[in-house]
């Protein structure tokens, strides 16, 4: 497994901590920055899933 996709996978973890915390508290900013690190941790996981996927099929 990709390291991108570890990493993205706890990218998602903590936006969406941030995003609850945000909204119990009313913090739209918070709120926001728990958003925005779920939508890049995604991105990121999905970078790592191509990277595997690249490499099993070079059969390494």
């Amino acid at each position: 497994m990709d390291k991108d996709r570890i990493d993205g996978s706890a990218n998602q973890a903590k936006g969406a901590i941030k995003e609850a915390a945000g909204k119990m508290t009313g913090d739209a900013k918070l709120e926001a920055e728990g958003k925005a690190d779920k939508a890049a941790g995604k991105v990121q996981n999905a970078v790592g899933g191509l990277k595997d996927a690249v490499r099993e099929a070079a059969g390494e």
